[in-house]
């Protein structure tokens, strides 16, 4: 007999709802971007997004369903993001959550969204099995979690300041490329010279397994005026490339050595900074250095989306995880 599962993501400024049959089948995936809404400030206006999830929740519900050749009465179960993220973006989508498995009588899975970033990968490797070593990285994290089994983490490593996603953004917004800055980053950086500049690698050599992105950036600041204003294209360029090898090799330095330091045999990517194409290469060149398997998701799967929150919540299902509709939203949710 088929089983369906809704996905619900609003933790931020993307509404998404994806149907996911049995534990792996993707029926739809919708996603209604804020981006230009938010772009003219710079960042994501929390109130801002909050309206907008209200306003476009319902059409891109229906647009899954669409997509997924379903109706609502076909639903066996409800997964939502319940944290972390913005608040009044959550509450949109738990509050539909609710009212949708109070109305057709089925059961909602609060879901954590740190820990559906790392379901994403199941979507498209479901042989995956921990004990990993797994890197977290997007505007709002950057952590390092030992995956004992699917359900049991330990947060070896953690930002101590700025997440890299958000090292990225204020770099750009430094360099005035706009919003989102990751990706405009990365893309000039493919035409500069990632040695030019020799920025710091905070905390690389530091014996935690900790992360620090805010001297960086200030480096980045001085440099900007040092430059300023022959700021040339092709310094500008410059600029980028070498900001973006100094994240990456914090990362890449920070990650295999903890993966050396728990016995693991593999290490995984997962959060929106982990589509950046110059950090998969160089994570790949380096997990096959150490004969280690490396895992990362589609580019679509890495950033947020419902199809991760309805497979986490079908894992939770499966291991017999009591559904509710008493429980609240947690913006500062841990893994």
């Amino acid at each position: 007999m088929l089983s369906f599962t809704l996905g619900i993501e609003t933790s931020c400024d993307e509404t998404a709802v994806a149907v996911l049959e049995g534990t792996g089948t993707l029926r739809s995936s919708i996603i209604s971007s804020q981006l230009t809404q938010h772009a003219p400030y710079g960042g994501v206006v929390p109130e801002l997004a909050s309206r907008a999830h209200l306003e476009n929740v319902g059409a891109v519900l229906d647009g899954a369903l669409n997509e997924a050749g379903i109706a609502l009465a076909d639903l066996d179960r409800i997964g939502v993001t319940n944290g972390p993220g913005l608040a009044g973006a959550l509450l949109v989508g738990v509050c539909y959550a609710k009212g949708l498995g109070l109305g057709l009588g089925v059961p909602v899975y609060p879901v954590n969204h740190l820990e559906a970033h790392l379901f994403a990968n199941l979507l498209e490797h479901p042989d995956l099995a921990p004990p990993f070593m797994a890197l977290i990285i997007s505007g709002g994290h950057t952590l390092l979690v030992s995956v004992e089994k699917w359900g049991t983490y330990r947060v070896v490593g953690r930002t101590r300041d700025d997440a890299a996603g958000e090292a990225f953004d204020k770099v750009a917004k430094l360099l005035g490329l706009g919003y989102p800055g990751g990706p405009l980053v990365e893309q000039l950086a493919r035409e500069g010279d990632p040695r030019a500049i020799a920025f710091p690698r905070p905390m690389r050599n530091d014996p935690s397994s900790d992360f620090s992105f805010s001297g960086l950036k200030t480096a980045i600041m001085h440099q900007v005026k040092h430059d300023w204003p022959q700021l040339t294209s092709k310094r500008l360029a410059e600029v980028c490339a070498s900001f973006q090898e100094a994240v990456t090799d914090t990362l890449a330095a920070k990650t295999f050595a903890a993966a050396e330091e728990w016995g693991a045999s593999a290490v995984i990517l997962a959060g929106g900074v982990s589509r950046n194409e110059h950090i998969r290469r160089r994570f790949e060149r380096e997990a096959a250095s150490r004969g280690l398997a490396l895992v990362f998701p589609s580019p679509q799967l890495c950033t947020d989306n419902a199809a991760m929150v309805a497979r986490t919540a079908v894992f939770h299902a499966a291991r017999g995880a009591l559904p509710s509709l008493d429980f609240a939203v947690v913006p500062s949710l841990g893994l």
